[in-house]
Order: C-alpha cells, then sequence, then structure tokens
C-alpha cells in the first residue's frame, strides 16, 4: 500500500482544494496524511485523510519557528510514516518541508514532488525580489524530484531556469475543479433573486463580481477608478472578500463618489449563486498562478474581464474574456464598456470559457497526478 504525505501551509488549502485527491487514492487502497499549521483542528481535513499533525509554521517566510520548530517536527513525521511519496504546495510548507527531507541521513528518502501554485519570480515582478526568488527556487530544486506547474509561463520558466531536469517537469491546467459545484443548474433564480435584493438593485442595474482577498496585489483600487471613469450609475461592483487593504478600498470608494456602487460584503459561503447573479467578473492582480475565481465564473458561463499576467492569460486565451494591463484602468473602464453595451460577446466568451473549464476538470487532473505519482515510485 502506497503511503502519501501531503503539506500545505494552512489547512484551507488542503480542504478548498487537495480532498478530491485525498478521496481518489484512499479509494485506491493508498493511505494519504496530512501536514499543516491548524489541521487537527479542520474537521473535514481530519475525517478525510488518515493521519493529520500540526506543524507551528508562519506563513512569513522569515518566521524563525519555519526552520527552528517545523523543520525536526517534519524530519520526525516522515522518518516515522516511511512515505512513498511527499507533496508538497504553498511556498512557505514547500521550501521548508523539502529543506527538513534533504537534511534527512534515511537509507531510503521519500519521492518529493512540489507543486508550484505561481513561482514568486514573474515578469511583472520587481527584478531584485525575481533574483531571489529565483534562486531559492534553484536551490529548493536541488531538494525536489519532481516539479509540478499549473500554468505555462511557469512551465517555461522552470525549463528555461532548469530548476529540474526536463523530464521531471510537468504542467498540468491547474489542480482542477470540481465543474458541477459551479454550474449555473446547482443555482436557483430564488438565489439569485435574493442576491439582487440584499444589493437593492434595480431591475436594469448590472452586477459586476470580484472574488478575491484583499491585499495589495488585487489591486481592488484599480476597479474603483475604471468605475469612476466609465460613469455609468447602474453598474454596481460587489467585492467578495476580506483582508488588510478592505478599509482602505472603503475609503476610496466613498472618496470618489461610488458608495452606492459598490457593495462590500466580506467573506461569503455563496460563491456560486454570487457568480450566477453577476454579469461578468473581474480580476486586476498584478500576480497569480491560475486564479480559481475565474474558473468558477466560467462554470456558470459568466464572462471576466482580467489582467495580462500569467495565469490569467492562459484562461481567457481563445476569446474566453477581455484583458487589460495591470493598472491601465483607462482601458479597464473601456473593457467594462465593451462586455455590457455588446451581450452577444459577453455570452459567447462566457460560453467559450465554460467549454475550456473541461480541460481542468479535477478528475483530468487527478489521473495526470495518477501519472506522475507511478512515475515516481517506478523509480
Amino acid at each position: 500500500m502506497p503511503k502519501l504525505l501531503i503539506v500545505t501551509t494552512i489547512a484551507g488549502a488542503i480542504e478548498d482544494f487537495i480532498l478530491p485527491f485525498v478521496r481518489y487514492f484512499r479509494s485506491q487502497n493508498w493511505q494519504v496524511d496530512g501536514i499543516s499549521v491548524d489541521i487537527t483542528s479542520n474537521q473535514a481535513c481530519v475525517s478525510e485523510l488518515d493521519q493529520v499533525w500540526d506543524v507551528p509554521w508562519s506563513r512569513n517566510p522569515l518566521d524563525p519557528r519555519n526552520l527552528v520548530v517545523a523543520v525536526p517536527q517534519i524530519q520526525e513525521i516522515v522518518t516515522q510514516g516511511n512515505y512513498d511519496l511527499v507533496h508538497v504546495h504553498t511556498p512557505v510548507a514547500a521550501f521548508v518541508t523539502r529543506y527538513a527531507i534533504s537534511r534527512l541521513k534515511m537509507k531510503q528518502k521519500p519521492k518529493v514532488i512540489y507543486t508550484a501554485h505561481g513561482f514568486h519570480f514573474h515578469h511583472q515582478g520587481n527584478p531584485l525580489t525575481n533574483f531571489i526568488f529565483l534562486n531559492l527556487e534553484r536551490l529548493a530544486g536541488g531538494w525536489t524530484d519532481y516539479l509540478i506547474t499549473i500554468n505555462r509561463e511557469d512551465e517555461a520558466a522552470a525549463r528555461k531556469h532548469r530548476l529540474l531536469p526536463e523530464s521531471n517537469i510537468f504542467y498540468t491546467p491547474g489542480i482542477g475543479l470540481e465543474l458541477d459545484k459551479y454550474d449555473r443548474n446547482q443555482v436557483n433564480q430564488e438565489q439569485i433573486d435574493g442576491i439582487r435584493q440584499e444589493l437593492k438593485l434595480k431591475p436594469d442595474d448590472i452586477l459586476l463580481l470580484t472574488v478575491a482577498e484583499f491585499t495589495p496585489n488585487k489591486r481592488h483600487r484599480d476597479q474603483l477608478e475604471a468605475l469612476k471613469k466609465l460613469n455609468r450609475p447602474n453598474v454596481h461592483l460587489v467585492f467578495a472578500g476580506d483582508g488588510q487593504t478592505r478599509p482602505e478600498t472603503e475609503e476610496l470608494a466613498e472618496t470618489l463618489g461610488l458608495k452606492q456602487q459598490v457593495h462590500f460584503l466580506g467573506f461569503r459561503y455563496d460563491i456560486p449563486a454570487l457568480i450566477c447573479a453577476s454579469y461578468g467578473m473581474l480580476l486586476t492582480s498584478q500576480r497569480e498562478g491560475l486564479p480559481r475565481s475565474i474558473m468558477e465564473a466560467f462554470c456558470a458561463a459568466v464572462p471576466v474581464i482580467g489582467t495580462k499576467i500569467r495565469g490569467i492569460q492562459d484562461l481567457l486565451a481563445d476569446n474566453c474574456g477581455l484583458l487589460v494591463d495591470v493598472g491601465d484602468t483607462d482601458a479597464l473602464a473601456q473593457a467594462i464598456a465593451q462586455m455590457i453595451d455588446n451581450p452577444q460577446l459577453a455570452a459567447q466568451m462566457g460560453t467559450n470559457g465554460r467549454q475550456k473549464m473541461n480541460t481542468y476538470d479535477v478528475n483530468v487532473i487527478i489521473q495526470q497526478y495518477v501519472d506522475i505519482y507511478n512515475q515516481a515510485l517506478s523509480f
């Protein structure tokens, strides 16, 4: 019976993205265990995985606990678990775990697989931080047996910089999405009407949606500035999410006189209904791996406007959406107007996006992981 250990920085990453893989491999009589900072208090993870362990690392890469406390704990878990494969996700957990395993004095170490959810060096990045993160990935590449990238830019970068041997670098279209969960048929009209009533929208009001954590990277302020330039009082913008930049974004909305058009909903559990209630989705980030919110929108055939960066470009190619440069609020306002004024174009983009999602079905990705795992186990 193969033994697999899955490692992420926080348990939410396993709950939100990786549980379908856990279910599949356990159904094949694998032992599948998990590590994260808070996993023993996550009921979904506890119930789905065979064993779980808390490791007190931080999302801050400079936190000394990541090396002083986490490394010996990981080494003990891996040594006692006698795993065949260790699959690491998310930057801090991936780096610390790979380092910890590299320092083990074991006769038979587990094969280490790393899924990069978006390298921290990229075309839009600062040259200095790009240099630092690239060299950290080069260093960690020496502790890694197989690398999985989830967008084409990262795949090309991994091969260009020879982070691993060519044959050990893989591309998968994301880490999979349960398509039915976001299908429009799963949302009824009462739910959609309820959202419009909650927001006090009039029949001719148009709703645009952004699902993203409030961080500087997501650039919510660009959407507010574009909405101001658009100057259409019947266009409403909804932000679903929370985070550090929310207060200043709310203040900017008031300063720009957009308080009646912009709605801050915080964290929501009804994302499928919000998507189906929306005319279109916006994502104006300066860095992404492969944004799940766009894929969720496409499952409901909702069109998207996004920035010209890796991941977003992968998804919006083939007439699946409109692209604008990062920070170009004039172009963003024009794109919103184009999508609203051309409903047939918007509908076609949504349809194209829905068709594209068949490639991103979690069941397709699981089979790709099966092939990668089998290759790892055969050596």
